[in-house]
């Protein structure tokens, strides 16, 4: 695929752990989860991303901190091959916690508390799926890199 023509996403997402759950946003329609955040515009820094992409969706103010990780994904999006990088933060709501989930300003999206365990993770269907045994080496270890080159099937837009 020539450069002009490829779908390559920058995104800075964020790592969000209460009382042993993580934040996860999922389609308001029922689909896989992914952790929040959202593209970043050009020239803006990725933690200024993710931080006005929680004040965009969730109308809460977030501290975006630590860096944790760079996630490359390639996958396929309603049949196209789509590839992205994440940027991986944690990040602090402060007026959140579960088990209240908190509050989604768009109606495509909601946003859950869940477990941080194996188990759960999986029930969600949380993508990419590398995350759900890399998160907890992540928030042990931050800066680590992992590339997932594998198809994970389509993912909702």
């Amino acid at each position: 695929m020539a450069y002009e023509n490829a779908n390559i996403e920058t995104i800075a997402r964020g790592i969000c752990v209460k009382d042993n759950h993580l934040l996860v946003c999922l389609p308001a329609k029922g689909g896989r989860a992914y952790l929040p955040g959202g593209h970043i515009e050009f020239g803006e820094p990725a933690q200024f991303a993710l931080e006005r992409e929680i004040l965009e969706e969730m109308g809460l103010v977030a501290n975006a901190g630590q860096f944790l990780a760079v996630s490359e994904n390639r996958f396929l999006q309603k049949g196209e091959p789509h590839c992205e990088i994440n940027l991986v933060f944690a990040v602090d709501i402060p007026c959140i916690a579960p088990p209240e989930d908190p509050p989604a300003k768009e109606s495509w999206i909601r946003f859950a508390w869940v477990p941080l365990t194996k188990e759960a993770l999986e029930e969600v269907n949380l993508l990419p799926a590398h995350l759900i045994v890399d998160i907890p080496r992540w928030l042990a270890t931050p800066g680590c890199h992992r590339v997932d080159y594998r198809l994970e099937g389509t993912m909702l837009a």
